[in-house]
């Protein structure tokens, strides 16, 4: 493995053990496709409830998992010497009824949330109550100063509301303009994401944002904003105030135009200018927003779920396997009254793929480098769990030399190829290429970035600290499957998408084929053990926003 990284010249350190030997991989267990079923199929079962954190199927989906880690014979790595991380949240709910309006040129109009608005506070107050707060666009919301970039050029946003586009300065450039290229072009980088645009505004002080829906720059149309509106999650923090907004949310397209109007302003020329280096933030003069509403906050407390194989020769150095045990639990009943949204492929197929990592190391002489294993809370609530566990992780993310997240695992048959979300981010790219080839097949790069998926799973809560990642995720594109070629693939991907993600129906079927999922946890398992049996330190590509964090750490590695 990494072959391909020194031939590149890309100044990595020499392979001290380029693979196992080929007695020590026969001892190493080979990843069950029956198996990967049988997990998933008990995990999306009625018992457990649709596994809803917190929820009535939490202890036993955490007791499930517990078991296999105990039957496997990897040690436990959660708090205190034991299993479990827990893993605090308070869920949030702007209750229906409140007031919402914008004042511009002289007129109020009244607003309604969910046909022109999506409004959210993650704060522990139980009303939020805003008067007139001024508005000020802040174009893209983006501050990337290894990019040249900087949105905000010291504006005040004390007391304000922050207006703001989504997705990234160069999603719409044409070519010759200079922001070409300057991010991800259609590729979506972090900063395309509102995530970023929150955590970025509440960092400048702004009381809240808005952020304008459009679909093609958000990836999705405004029925995605608004599911599940009135309600999210977050971690408890020690001072929500510092790290959240009171006030987050999106409004319509239509309304932002007719503020800008209103504000004398043309909506179109000012994305034009957002687009520029030189873009100043604009007051939209003689405009306001307002709200009154009540926030219902409820706390309770989550689990991780976390193991171990330590390392024989570098203990402190780690390779982590990961997948969130979390699906959505109870819902509205569907047409024909199913209630439960067990998340079978979403992801219990990936909790499988995690326990099939543990079983094959355990299997075979001890690595190197310690493997961690990983079964996250709270995923579809956020990356909660991921998240709670890498920001109290700090310094240890320096010495982790690569992770491999299962999200969604593909059961539509056997492919030629993986389809790799996130695709040119990473040099743990060339080592999953090359043990790929081994096995006659071939990585495909996310044929639609502009989805941003790289950003929506729980790798991300790593990554975004430093840690070279590689997403194993069935929606990225259509595979080229041995039956049905790349056609059939993009049907398997669309129907799934389209009928199933996040619904009743992902459930276990017989039907399914999870040899595929099979196959491709054996790509990540036989790439991660050459690195844990390695001296190698992958890095981030050029031009990945994660590059500059992981030098940070640099001196920690050598």
């Amino acid at each position: 493995m990494f072959r391909s990284l020194v031939a590149l010249a890309l100044a990595l350190p020499a392979l001290a053990s380029a693979a196992l030997p080929a007695a020590a991989q026969d001892r190493a267990a080979p990843v069950s496709a029956q198996r990967m079923s049988d997990v998933t199929r008990e995990l999306a079962s009625d018992p457990y409830f649709g596994r809803a954190p917190g929820g009535p199927g939490e202890q036993k989906t955490i007791d499930f998992i517990i078991a296999q880690f105990k039957a496997i014979g990897v040690q436990p790595a959660g708090d205190n010497g034991g299993w479990t991380e827990a893993v605090p949240l308070v869920r949030y709910q702007t209750v229906p009824g409140g007031s919402y309006s914008l004042t511009a040129g002289g007129r109020t109009k009244a607003l309604h949330d969910g046909p022109d608005l999506r409004i959210e506070t993650q704060r522990p107050v139980a009303h939020v109550a805003i008067r007139a707060a001024p508005l000020v666009f802040v174009g893209y919301g983006v501050s990337a100063p290894e990019r040249g970039w900087d949105d905000f050029k010291g504006v005040d946003l004390n007391g304000k509301i922050a207006v703001v586009l989504i997705n990234d300065p160069d999603f719409e450039a044409t070519p010759g303009e200079p922001v070409a290229g300057k991010f991800g072009g259609k590729a979506a980088t972090y900063y395309a994401r509102w995530t970023y645009k929150y955590e970025e505004a509440a960092r400048r002080g702004a009381l809240g944002m808005l952020i304008i829906h459009e679909t093609a720059p958000a990836a999705y149309g405004w029925n995605t904003v608004v599911a599940g509106a009135g309600e999210s999650y977050d971690v408890v923090r020690k001072d929500p105030a510092k790290d959240k907004l009171l006030l987050q949310g999106w409004i319509q397209r239509g309304l932002a135009v007719d503020l800008f109007r209103q504000a004398g302003l043309d909506f179109e020329a000012e994305k034009a200018r957002a687009r520029r280096a030189d873009f100043h933030p604009v007051a939209l003069k003689g405009a306001s927003f307002s709200a009154d509403y009540a926030n219902r906050f409820t706390r309770l407390v989550s689990h991780n779920v976390l193991a171990k194989l330590p390392g024989a020769a570098h203990p402190d150095e780690t390779i982590l396997y990961a997948a969130h045990w979390d699906a959505y639990g109870q819902g509205p009943a569907d047409a024909s009254g199913q209630t439960l949204r067990r998340g079978a492929l979403d992801d219990a197929v990936g909790v499988a793929g995690v326990l099939e990592a543990a079983r094959a190391f355990k299997a075979g002489p001890p690595p190197d480098r310690t493997v961690l294993f990983a079964a996250w809370t709270a995923e579809e609530r956020g990356l909660l769990g991921s998240e709670y566990y890498a920001s109290r992780a700090g310094p240890t993310l320096a010495k982790m030399a690569g992770n491999y997240t299962f999200d969604v695992l593909q059961t539509a048959g056997p492919s030629h190829d993986l389809v790799l979300v996130g695709a040119g981010q990473n040099q743990l790219e060339a080592g999953l290429a090359e043990v790929a080839a081994r096995h006659g097949r071939t990585i495909t790069p996310d044929p639609r970035p502009d989805r941003a998926l790289f950003y929506r799973a729980d790798h991300f809560s790593v990554a975004k600290r430093g840690v070279p990642t590689l997403l194993f995720m069935g929606l990225g594109g259509g595979p080229d499957l041995v039956d049905g070629g790349r056609p059939a693939g993009e049907r398997w991907v669309e129907a799934y998408t389209a009928k199933c993600y996040h619904q009743t129906c992902d459930s276990w079927d017989a039907s399914q084929n999870y040899q595929a999922a099979a196959d491709d946890v054996t790509l990540a398992i036989e790439a991660g053990r050459e690195l844990a049996n390695s001296r190698v330190w992958p890095g981030w590509n050029p031009g990945s926003e994660f590059k500059p964090i992981r030098a940070r750490t640099d001196a920690l590695r050598r």
